[in-house]
């Protein structure tokens, strides 16, 4: 099956780049390992701790969200005429005959010989490797077990590129975190907690463990030793549960709805709201107009910089602004969505769609881009400025700024649509307009964003000048404030949608 793989048609440059560029980064992971003995123990046990948790919970992961077939799938073999017990060992072994697993273990290989160097007994270096490799490898067999049978059909490659976009979430604004801090040879008090309590849980105890042994913490190391160990025979049971219970079941065959044709549609959730938020992500990542308008927001941001810096406003203040002007956009984006459905506006009215699917539904891409775009600036522009005691007010100014915007602007796109481009025509093409609709509406929206989240941004500035123990009272008030506002929104554009749908279906087949 390794070998078929290996052999499919019209993949073997891709994969040949693939493998070049993970032997690449395995080389690069292996040289940075093996010179972390000459920081310490400390630096050694922070950095592998971190690194091992994120690499067990990446192996738990990635597998579930991959849209490809399990070669090892326990029943491709039930022709064999074999039990459970036969296959759950062997399965587990096929395993190791991977391109990840093999990096796995070069990397852990890597590992035990740093720990070594650092005064951990080689027998417990190459235990905990051991350790840490198999419950990987568990993981990762259990991920593509529940993959197919709980996710049959559904693991389509926008599922993929979701865990992708929550990849890029979650590890760039760490590493910006991580590339802030000053180690020096020491490990920095921001995470010495964080190391601590990783050792002693499922995802990091068997990573933590050289590192407990190596500072002597005696307590830290034995109850490591203990939760790894339990995890790893916890990983092992499962295993053998699942293969008997794969084995015991018997799955009917794939319709056409079932083979991942359905895109976005057979990710979200067969409701009315999971149509209309499969069909909005379509056209707000397909179509020009929407990319347009999502495009131009980080633009929007950066530019006043430049006159900031000129006209003498520190460039640590002067960092602080395109976040809030970014958020105030994000909302303020989707306040004439409506328009942008043209003639398949009829679709939902004609279906009896209810107000708050609607509502919902077309919220779901703009949350996806916000929350993105958001979650990469707040942490570039908490660095920027150097103290990140301020990025809680920051993040309560962006909450507060987009939900309130995406509020007003889910009851806006319904009670004061204006024309817009027609599909396929530029977008900067702006039709003629009769009245001034239009303008009040988007100054409406954005001007009532601005007027709500007046109390957060006091705040914030007070947290900037004055007291910087009111950064986190202005991240509760900023979330609790956009929270409200939204769903308040939702609401009411839910019911003005259920008494205006006629109006707004004459709207687009008008304009």
């Amino acid at each position: 099956m390794l070998v078929g793989g290996l052999r499919a048609p019209g993949a073997i440059a891709t994969r040949l780049v693939g493998l070049v560029v993970l032997v690449a980064a395995v080389a690069l992971a292996c040289a940075g390992i093996l010179s972390l003995a000459e920081d310490g123990p400390a630096v050694a046990d922070a950095v592998l701790t971190l690194a091992g948790t994120g690499v067990l919970v990446g192996f738990a992961l990635a597998p579930v969200m991959s849209a490809a077939d399990d070669p090892l799938d326990p029943r491709r073999f039930a022709v064999l005429g074999l039990d459970a017990r036969q296959l759950t060992g062997p399965l587990a072994l096929a395993s190791l005959v991977s391109v990840p697993t093999v990096a796995l273990l070069a990397v852990e290989i890597c590992t035990a010989i740093a720990w070594s160097r650092l005064g951990v007994p080689s027998g417990v270096a190459i235990l905990a490797a051991l350790v840490h490799a198999a419950t990987c490898i568990l993981l990762a067999r259990l991920s593509m077990a529940f993959g197919a049978l709980v996710l049959r059909g559904r693991r389509t490659r926008e599922l993929s590129s979701l865990f992708v976009l929550g990849i890029v979430v979650v590890v760039l604004p760490v590493a910006v975190f991580f590339a802030s801090l000053e180690w020096r040879g020491r490990v920095p008090s921001q995470l010495q907690a964080v190391v601590e309590v990783l050792a002693v849980t499922p995802i990091g105890a068997a990573a933590g463990l050289p590192g407990a042994v190596a500072l002597g913490q005696s307590p830290t190391a034995g109850l490591a030793a203990v939760v790894a160990l339990l995890t790893l025979a916890g990983a092992a049971a499962l295993w053998a549960w699942s293969v008997r219970r794969m084995l015991a079941r018997v799955d009917a065959p794939l319709d056409e709805r079932d083979r991942g044709g359905l895109g976005w549609f057979a990710v979200t959730p067969a409701t009315p709201g999971g149509a209309i938020a499969a069909r909005s992500i379509i056209y707000w990542f397909g179509d020009s107009r929407h990319l347009v308008n999502l495009g131009i927001i980080p633009v929007v941001g950066l530019l006043p910089i430049v006159p900031l810096l000129v006209a003498g406003v520190p460039a640590a203040y002067a960092a602080l602004v395109p976040v809030p002007i970014m958020a105030l956009f994000l909302g303020w984006v989707s306040h004439n969505d409506v328009a942008y459905d043209s003639s398949a506006i009829w679709m939902h009215v004609t279906a009896g769609v209810r107000g708050v699917a609607d509502r919902v539904g077309r919220l779901v891409p703009v949350l996806i881009a916000g929350i993105t775009v958001l979650a990469i600036a707040i942490p570039v522009a908490t660095a920027a400025y150097g103290r990140w005691a301020l990025m809680p007010a920051i993040a309560g100014v962006a909450a507060s700024l987009f939900l309130t915007g995406l509020g007003l602007s889910s009851m806006s796109s319904v009670l004061a649509p204006y024309p817009v481009p027609r599909p396929g025509d530029s977008p900067f093409r702006q039709p003629q307009r009769t009245g001034s609709s239009g303008v009040v509406a988007q100054a409406l929206v954005m001007l009532g964003a601005l007027a709500l989240s007046a109390p957060t941004l006091w705040l914030a500035w007070r947290a900037l000048t004055e007291d910087i123990s009111l950064a986190l009272t202005a991240q509760w008030m900023g979330l609790a404030t956009g929270v409200v506002v939204l769903v308040a929104g939702v609401a009411i554009g839910s019911l003005l949608w259920d008494r205006r749908s006629y109006q707004i279906m004459e709207f687009a087949a008008t304009t």
